[in-house]
């Protein structure tokens, strides 16, 4: 059985992005550790505020726990940097946020625990860390060189298919639901085109538990957000499917990776 490693920026990230590869990853025996770069201190305040005395990263840090129970993880670890905000905010430029990390330094940091864990899996992001927040693009930049330091031996970015979420308005599943107005805005810069895609995983035997976890993390992802609030047969639809690309090693004939043990991944490279 394989050791995976899955490294994110924030809590909830991993819920929304590869929770239902992290549940199938788990139930199949397989090792499943999830690092978290920041404790997303500077994530939106709950509705219901915080208890006196507690800060946000704490309440995150608790949401993550539950999240990664639900999932199966067996090991959570925090790379201790500060979130460092949305793009083009001042916060960017902190010490100690996680976008202005030397990227060596916190290289050095993953590296240390791929090889503790001797994981035979690194998942990172794509390039501009799916829709370009500061600290996605550092988790892909980290990520890459904690990999070659550690000489990893498979490494995947985790992405979105861009060119599903261009054609979801013209599903009629999806034409009676929508967020304000227009469910696919900004969409069209998110995530890869499916031409860059290796590799799907359906992940819909474990899609309850990948809604709980993103219910999990109750102070950011609300009942009435774009996540919790579609139709199920649209929710299915959306977020059935996880994607990833293969960067090492290279794919060969669109052939899928370590993925395809214990889980249906189909290749979705022209």
């Amino acid at each position: 059985m394989a050791t995976v490693v899955f490294f994110h920026a924030h809590p909830d990230d991993e819920a929304i992005a590869t929770g239902g590869t992290m549940a199938q990853l788990s139930d199949g025996g397989d090792r499943v550790v999830l690092v978290t770069a920041t404790r997303g201190e500077l994530g939106e305040l709950p509705a219901d505020g915080l208890a006196e005395g507690e800060s946000l990263a704490e309440r995150r840090m608790v949401e993550l726990d539950e999240a990664g129970r639900i999932l199966g993880v067996h090991r959570q670890v925090f790379l201790d940097y500060l979130d460092s905000g949305m793009a083009g905010e001042s916060t960017n430029h902190h010490a100690g946020c996680f976008a202005a990390a030397d990227v060596d330094e916190a290289a050095a940091r993953l590296a240390a625990l791929l090889d503790e864990e001797s994981a035979d899996v690194l998942v990172t992001y794509d390039e501009h860390g799916g829709y370009g927040h500061p600290d996605h693009i550092q988790v892909h930049q980290v990520g890459m060189a904690a990999a070659a330091l550690a000489r990893t031996p498979a490494v995947y970015l985790s992405t979105m298919n861009r060119d599903f979420f261009a054609s979801l308005a013209q599903r009629p599943e999806a034409s009676e639901w929508a967020l304000d107005g227009d469910i696919t805005d900004g969409m069209d810069e998110m995530g890869e085109p499916a031409s860059r895609l290796t590799t799907e995983v359906d992940v819909t035997a474990s899609l309850e538990r990948k809604r709980a976890s993103m219910r999990a993390h109750a102070s950011q992802i609300t009942e009435t957000s774009f996540f919790l609030s579609m139709p199920d047969d649209l929710f299915t639809i959306v977020w059935g499917r996880e994607y990833y690309i293969r960067v090492h090693p290279p794919v060969p004939d669109g052939h899928d990776g370590p993925f395809e043990d214990g889980l249906t991944a189909t290749s979705v490279a022209s």
